[in-house]
């Protein structure tokens, strides 16, 4: 939407975009709600909400507005306690929603308070956590020691604070769920740039033909075909004369 991740956009826009992803992949939806667009009533109208778009799990994280990316400086964290009754509100709201509390507070009271935090949330009732913004492959293992066999995510957003580590390094040290947040959206920010430089500068795509999805590609990819079919096999309803 070409908005920084400052906690501008509102639930009704992640409600519409998580329909459109859970009916586009008809995968489990895990979606990132901020601060939950409020306290503790608000984070239960946000769960029930989701769970009526479809998403399977939603990720809270314990900074206060204005929020920022968990890469970046100076973020400012909600009380451990106030977070937790987030986190409680989420549990008593949700059918069967996964709750996962996401805490940021590595950078700023360190990891042991980070731990701390996230043995509270796991009590409030969170399903899984998410230590944010860790700094060496040894914070990853040294939180997951801690946290035993609750689930954990790891963030592998690229140009952050966190070290590369693959799927697999991360499973190796007891992470059952990464993501890679914002990578598409990079990749698609750079081949966009290139496209319309060149239209600015050229006036023509006729040299990024080869980089371009065809016209029968994308057409498989969202079977038009199987939608044609089903549009000319239903009959006009008539009304009785």
């Amino acid at each position: 939407m070409g908005l920084p991740d400052l906690g501008i956009l509102t639930l009704e826009d992640g409600l519409f975009f998580t329909r459109q992803v859970v009916r586009a992949s008809g995968l489990p939806v895990l979606v990132d709600v901020d601060t939950g667009f409020g306290e503790a009533l608000n984070v239960m109208h946000t769960v029930r909400s989701l769970e009526e778009a479809g998403a399977a799990a939603v990720q809270i994280e314990d900074q206060i507005l204005p929020k920022k990316c968990g890469h970046l400086n100076d973020k400012k964290l909600a009380t451990a306690d106030d977070m937790a009754a987030k986190i409680a509100a989420a549990r008593k709201a949700r059918r069967s929603l996964v709750i996962v509390a996401r805490t940021d507070a590595v950078a700023s009271e360190g990891i042991e308070n980070a731990i701390d935090r996230a043995r509270l949330y796991i009590k409030a009732g969170a399903d899984a956590v998410f230590p944010e913004a860790l700094t060496t492959e040894a914070m990853f293992r040294e939180f997951a020691a801690a946290m035993g066999a609750k689930p954990l995510l790891a963030n592998m957003t690229e140009f952050g604070k966190s070290p590369a580590m693959s799927a697999k390094e991360l499973v190796s040290l007891n992470y059952k769920m990464v993501i890679w947040p914002v990578s598409s959206l990079r990749i698609d920010n750079r081949a966009q740039e290139v496209l319309y430089r060149e239209l600015a500068e050229h006036g023509t795509t006729a040299s990024l033909i080869d980089n371009m999805q065809t016209r029968v590609q994308l057409y498989d990819l969202i079977d038009l075909e199987g939608y044609e079919a089903l549009d000319s096999s239903i009959i006009a309803s008539r009304v009785p004369l």
